[in-house]
């Protein structure tokens, strides 16, 4: 996205993901509910239509015997989107990958994430170059969590990246969007869509990412450890909304000093 002149409005363009276009700017996960009907009842109410899936942690049919989470989010109504989450070198995402598209009859987007450590759950983006290569010459359509560094996100968009997911703060940490300078030169320099992935905590978090120009968000850990997801995930979907209708309406400028609502030229007295 190219940056916007003072004086003018952003572009209204649609959320498109790999020749795709949908009308929720909100994706979620499915970690973390207390059951598969709390699961299912918070997508519903965040109106997501793409939802995040760990293949590593998800039965999507290899356990035969056990609940299966598509059973609750069938594929023919959302888009599903397998995630490596638990995999810690290129190895095992590549082949969780492959896993993924066996299962799911040749789906080929997937949201690749290969963490450093566990403590913080950061990207190593060392891995992540090294996977999300083999996956694209592979025929996968790569949205791809990664830090907020403006050159990697480029990069990462240059080698064919369907998405670009800068994360707003450590995986599940709720601390909200810590470098919004970042994440608005990554929305500045891509041509792909950008998604702020991990840290939202709550709504106005999800409402900054969308005003900073970003074309959507993806969380769990805000929506389903909140005392009530179901309002939560309410609350997430109208904040996203609320975000985007601000970017796109253009904010006032920033001032030093105040400014009267209503000028004294004019007046009587």
């Amino acid at each position: 996205m190219s940056e916007v002149s003072p004086g003018q409005s952003p572009e209204d363009k649609p959320l498109v993901i790999d020749g795709k276009q949908y009308a929720s700017r909100l994706l979620v996960g499915t970690g973390k509910y207390r059951d598969l009907t709390e699961t299912s009842q918070a997508i519903e109410a965040s109106g997501a239509e793409i939802v995040t899936l760990a293949v590593r942690r998800s039965n999507i049919g290899q356990n035969p015997d056990e609940p299966n989470l598509l059973d609750v989010i069938p594929p023919s109504r959302f888009t599903i989107l397998p995630n490596t989450a638990g995999c810690y070198s290129a190895k095992d995402a590549v082949r969780t990958c492959k896993l993924a598209r066996e299962l799911l009859d040749g789906h080929n987007l997937v949201k690749l994430e290969v963490l450093g450590e566990e403590k913080t759950l950061y990207p190593n983006m060392t891995e992540t170059l090294v996977a999300a290569e083999q996956l694209i010459r592979d025929g996968f359509k790569v949205m791809v969590y990664c830090t907020d560094d403006p050159l990697l996100a480029k990069r990462l968009e240059d080698m064919g990246c369907v998405a670009i997911m800068p994360l707003g703060a450590p995986i599940g940490s709720g601390l909200g969007i810590q470098n919004r300078y970042n994440i608005r030169l990554i929305v500045e320099n891509a041509k792909v869509p950008v998604l702020v992935d991990a840290g939202v905590g709550t709504a106005s978090d999800a409402t900054i990412a969308m005003e900073l120009g970003c074309d959507g968000v993806l969380m769990n850990t805000a929506i389903a450890q909140a005392k009530d997801p179901v309002r939560m995930a309410r609350a997430m979907r109208l904040a996203i909304e609320a975000g985007r209708d601000s970017y796109l309406a253009g904010r006032m400028p920033k001032k030093l000093y105040a400014s009267a609502s209503s000028p004294l030229d004019g007046t009587f007295f």
